[in-house]
């Protein structure tokens, strides 16, 4: 059985460009590009996270990253969630849903009245659709400069 996250866990604001939170990118993308088309992924490289407005929380255990979520500025009330992931030895233990949590407080305290998301409509995102449900996402249409592509679903939430 696997432990629940508890205080052993950090989660911080990271630089994208730290060697370890750079390979958990990478694993992030190897994941997508596995599971979709190229055309249908949106995620952010290293470069773009040091290049863009987007704030990249990991969580730390031990000194090793075992997962991550980003928030990016749309416009003054309106945020993005980018770049979730957790590593399969940390899933079930309730990262996911602090990592989430944390975003949505951060959100709250940058102002922001609305959280969007992009994620992937095929079962390899199943769970992280679960994880938004439960968070009080709901579908809705493409938002920002997203289009309609039957490889993505969109989610948004009322804060």
């Amino acid at each position: 059985m696997r432990h629940r996250v508890a205080q052993q866990v950090e989660i911080r604001i990271a630089n994208p460009r730290d060697a370890a939170v750079a390979a958990l990118i990478k694993t992030h993308i190897a994941y997508g590009e596995a599971h979709y088309p190229a055309e249908s992924n949106h995620h952010l490289d290293v470069d773009s996270y040091a290049t863009e407005p987007v704030t990249l929380w990991v969580a730390f255990e031990g000194g090793a990253c075992i997962g991550m979520i980003g928030l990016k500025a749309l416009d003054h009330a309106n945020g993005e969630l980018k770049s979730m992931h957790v590593l399969p030895s940390a899933r079930g233990t309730g990262l996911a849903n602090r990592l989430v949590e944390d975003v949505k407080a951060a959100a709250r305290t940058r102002g922001f009245k609305a959280l969007w998301l992009e994620t992937g409509s095929r079962d390899a995102s199943a769970a992280a659709r679960v994880l938004y449900e439960r968070h009080g996402f709901a579908y809705c249409a493409p938002f920002a400069d997203y289009r309609l592509d039957p490889e993505s679903v969109f989610m948004t939430l009322t804060l």
